[in-house]
């Protein structure tokens, strides 16, 4: 069933930030892969007229669905979006990459919507890496993951000293460390002249090594702007509050979830008799909501006296060209890095520092805490004759620090264990209550096979401070493939993709409702020429009660469709919003209306939410649509309860 709805009218927004450089930079084309044809000006002049009313006929106009089994098609949808966005069809470049490259996704059907970040590698490159190791060869049932050579390109190792340590005086660095450090800064435009960079294992680890070194202290504070709780600010919001630093939080206003403007003001220019500024955390954009927020935060910050910590790791791929840092230099920077895009999205941070203001930063007491080094992976028979030359009973302790620590293609699915003659060689994945026993010369038998392989580009080599060497042309195509589209193409197609998505959801309304009550909540921006690619959201029943986020997201990933949940806070409702308080929750656990404004601070509201990337095609939002329009039928949870009964004989756990 559909019926028609009034047209929402909606104006163009114009940020009146900064100027965006729109340029390709572009390292070169791919093989095979046609020339995207959109141009700056064609870009500017198709993305502001009448883009919400492009985005109204992407769908059939006026029309909202009540019945899962009325949706259009995906062939039919696919069809009135390109009508609706005819520039799509110029970034068929990255569907091309897409299935060039990324075949694991394609042939899965696998729609990966769960995080974000930059991946370095390709998938199939990944499978050249080491090359395909066979199953027969390996003995391993077909179910294992290495049937697909999950092959590591580097292992991850704690380093120790502390950051103002490493950031002042330096350190030892492997050619392999260098190698991987400056292609980062060069894809991210930032000078090795001005900024120094350290790994980290994750962005906690990069927020808690700051906040350690930063000279938080009575009458210093920390300012931070974000509309989602996150664990890395958390731990330096405790941080700065042991050594005596006021915390200021930013709000955002209901429903659209837009920055408190005058609040902000305020409390970046408050000026007080001998009051020392202190730490700006800034995220250009939230990867929860999708809202960007103006340049023009840092400029101000700057002005009074803050030292800016930008956090970039929501931004897009190339969106960094975008900063300007000439302009605005910020004395700090994060950014995530992880391998393969569908894949673990295991990987490390890299935490920027700017060398004028690294004098600020002083020793911290958590030594070696979340700095890491990389290394080539090791290979399985370097493990073996590691482990020879141990205890014959060697602790796992003791494993696991070795510098020669087993690869993460096959530590991720097995742990090996050693007794007098076999290894004995236990799934952790698919099978953890199977065991399955190798002898060492099958061990033995693999490492010949992978070390008949050839390695990529071996012909010029760095020798590498752990006893081997290093490409000097290692290929980073994850990295190399967003350089190919070009900053122009990636954010054309990241925006006609979430605007259409968010434009499908709210089209989905509860049919014999007085009021035609929408299926979907949209936190944040709607549809919007300048919003982020990403959405959060809550699927709510007829009877206008929330469907658990967790629940929404477990249902998902039984439709293969990979989403996470958040947990919105910071939410700031006028006087004449009181009625919607009562949407606020305590985290992980039922409603409850706050009871003062202290209270109120650690309330919010859990949401699902979904990231695009430039990877993400029109199947991906789509059938994450399709999949959320099935919660039309009243019984869809509870037929799908005992769906999972039948299957698994079992009952799910809400």
């Amino acid at each position: 069933m559909c019926r028609e709805r009034t047209e929402e009218k909606m104006q163009p927004h114009c940020t009146g930030e900064a100027c965006v450089c729109f340029k390709g930079c572009c390292l070169g084309p791919l093989p095979a892969l046609t020339e995207p044809r959109i141009s700056a000006s064609s870009y500017r002049t198709s993305s502001r007229h009448e883009f919400a009313a492009s985005t109204a006929s992407s769908l059939y106009p006026n029309t909202e669905f009540t019945n899962h089994e009325a949706i259009p098609s995906q062939k039919e949808s696919l069809s009135n979006f390109n009508k609706a966005y005819p520039l799509y069809l110029e970034t068929s470049k990255a569907d091309q990459i897409r299935v060039k490259e990324y075949s694991h996704i394609s042939q899965s059907s696998h729609v990966c919507l769960d995080y974000v970040g930059h991946g370095l590698f390709s998938y199939e490159q990944q499978q050249n890496h080491y090359g395909e190791v066979s199953i027969a060869s390996t003995s391993l049932p077909p179910s294992s993951p290495t049937q697909h050579s999950n092959a590591s390109f580097f292992d991850i190792l704690n380093k120790s000293g502390d950051l103002y340590s490493q950031i002042m005086y330096g350190g030892q660095e492997s050619d392999f460390d260098s190698l991987i450090r400056k292609r980062i800064m060069s894809f991210m435009n930032i000078s090795e002249d001005e900024y120094s960079m350290v790994f980290t294992a994750n962005q906690l680890s990069a927020f808690k090594l700051l906040a350690g070194s930063y000279p938080f202290q009575s009458g210093t504070d920390l300012l931070t702007v974000y509309d989602y709780d996150n664990e890395a600010v958390e731990a330096m919001i405790d941080c700065s509050k042991k050594k005596g630093g006021q915390v200021m939080s930013a709000e955002f206003s209901w429903p659209k979830m837009r920055i408190q403007s005058t609040r902000l003001t305020k409390m970046i220019m408050t000026k007080r008799k001998n009051k020392k500024r202190g730490l700006f955390v800034f995220p250009l954009q939230s990867k929860m909501t999708g809202s960007r927020y103006s340049y023009l935060w840092m400029n101000m910050a700057q002005e009074n006296g803050w030292h800016v910590f930008l956090d970039a790791s929501a931004l897009g791929a190339k969106e960094m060209e975008t900063l300007g840092l000439s302009f605005f230099n910020p004395d700090f920077l994060f950014c995530s890095f992880y391998k393969i895009f569908g894949e673990d999205p295991s990987g490390f941070g890299c935490l920027f520092v700017k060398k004028s203001s690294a004098p600020v930063l002083n020793n911290s007491t958590s030594t070696g805490i979340g700095i890491v080094r990389l290394l080539p992976s090791a290979r399985p028979c370097q493990f073996l004759e590691k482990l020879s030359n141990a205890d014959k009973q060697p602790s796992t302790s003791k494993i696991k620090e070795d510098t020669l620590a087993l690869p993460s293609s096959l530590s991720s699915s097995m742990s090996f264990q050693k007794n007098e003659e076999t290894f004995k060689l236990q799934e952790t994945k698919e099978a953890e209550d199977r065991q399955k026993q190798q002898s060492v010369s099958e061990i033995v038998e693999l490492c010949e096979i992978i070390e008949q392989d050839k390695p990529l580009n071996t012909d010029k080599s760095l020798n590498n401070e752990d006893g081997g060497t290093v490409s000097s042309e290692m290929e980073f195509r994850g990295l190399d493939h967003a350089d190919s589209l070009g900053l122009i193409l990636i954010s054309c197609r990241a925006r006609y993709l979430v605007n259409w998505l968010v434009n499908a959801l709210m089209s989905l309304k509860h049919p014999h409702s007085e009021n035609g009550l929408p299926l979907v909540t949209i936190y944040g921006p709607k549809i919007r020429f300048d919003r982020g690619p990403a959405v959060a959201f809550n699927i709510f029943d007829w009877k206008g009660e929330k469907v658990d986020p967790a629940l929404v997201q477990k249902l998902a990933d039984r439709n293969n469709i990979s989403l996470s949940c958040g947990f919105l806070k910071n939410i700031y409702f006028s006087d004449m919003q009181d009625d919607e308080k009562t949407l606020l929750e305590r985290k992980n656990t039922e409603h409850k209306r706050p009871r003062n404004k202290k209270d109120r601070g650690e309330l919010g509201i859990s949401v699902i939410t979904a990231s695009l990337g430039f990877l993400s095609n029109f199947e991906d939002v789509y059938r994450l649509w399709a999949f959320a329009s099935k919660f039309l039928d009243a019984d869809f949870v509870e037929k799908e309860k005992w769906r999972y009964m039948a299957l698994n004989q079992t009952t799910v756990e809400v």
